[in-house]
């Protein structure tokens, strides 16, 4: 990304553009449902259910999937039916999904009662976790760090960035990093103040790491040492847009061309941002940012977006 490297006086930044992988306008979790999903296929299930925010770019993807599967899709979503469905949330109308409001509820709390409703129904559910993070959904970015260094010199790069949310990615990209002996540091910003199923985000990586390093025979146990969550920029919580994510939304957008989402990469890139200006991330440094996704979120956002920055006179200088 020549022009955004240049506006902040370096490092070198490239992309990874899973916001393209094609699955109801794309996003990371396209990889994860490919193996999650087969699985559920496998079993002979014919309905999925997952949880997640109202705007959650998981579940969107997740209703894609099911419908090109043809498998009955159950949301379980934070919060209470809006008036108007706007981004992912129309998407999953769209799609024809169950959805099921369940308050404070986003992480899947309420999960099982779906579940049993569906079993008592003569369903036979699949239960999707919370942002496709288990072993399979880490395996799946194990394979993709491998597509990486088949694309490009991946050993040139110094750092891997992305949004942290669940733990699934961050652990495939550990996993992955791992098989392919690479140098690189895979730094994960965290995006949630929230802890996932009341156990700290650093420790889920951790748990999912080991699991699916135990389940392709790869002979490590990962530690916390070798986890880097970056939790300085979380704002106000998860789903509050402040100036960071808006300098960050805008600054891609009016550099390069490219679309980043309000909540997670957003959130991923003003951390990056702010590392380079700070000098806590070096301007001789090769970065790759690892776009997640989430871009149909920004029209449920539009009341956070000011799109309004000092930023705007380096700009129009380049």
């Amino acid at each position: 990304m020549k022009r955004l490297s240049k506006v902040l006086g370096g490092p070198q930044i490239f992309i990874k553009r899973d916001d393209m992988t094609g699955l109801g306008l794309g996003g990371n979790k396209t990889r994860k449902l490919e193996y999650i999903l087969g699985e559920a296929v496998a079993q002979g299930c014919d309905s999925v259910i997952t949880a997640g925010a109202a705007q959650s770019n998981h579940c969107r993807q997740t209703a894609a999937a099911a419908a090109q599967l043809g498998m009955e899709c159950h949301l379980v979503l934070g919060g209470e039916q809006p008036q108007k469905a706007e981004g992912n949330l129309l998407l999953n109308h769209i799609f024809a999904c169950q959805i099921h409001w369940a308050g404070d509820h986003r992480k899947g709390e309420d999960i099982p009662q779906v579940m049993d409703q569906l079993v008592t129904a003569g369903r036979t559910p699949y239960v999707v976790p919370y942002g496709g993070s288990n072993e399979l959904g880490a395996i799946s970015f194990m394979h993709a760090v491998e597509e990486l260094h088949s694309q490009t010199d991946a050993e040139s790069f110094t750092h891997i960035f992305f949004a942290s949310g669940s733990g699934g990615t961050h652990a495939g990209l550990m996993l992955g990093k791992r098989l392919m002996r690479a140098s690189y540091e895979v730094v994960g910003i965290n995006v949630d103040k929230g802890d996932n199923n009341q156990v700290p985000l650093k420790e889920e990586i951790i748990r999912i790491s080991n699991r699916a390093s135990k389940l392709v025979g790869l002979d490590h146990e990962f530690s916390s040492s070798e986890v880097i969550l970056n939790s300085n920029y979380v704002g106000e919580g998860y789903g509050v847009v402040g100036n960071l994510e808006n300098e960050a939304v805008s600054l891609m957008a009016r550099t390069e061309g490219i679309l980043l989402d309000p909540v997670y990469t957003g959130r991923a890139m003003g951390g990056l941002i702010q590392m380079i200006r700070s000098g806590a991330i070096k301007k001789d440094s090769r970065i790759l940012f690892w776009h997640t996704g989430g871009a149909p979120a920004l029209f449920a956002y539009s009341d956070s977006l000011t799109m309004k920055h000092s930023s705007d006179s380096f700009i129009q200088r380049f």
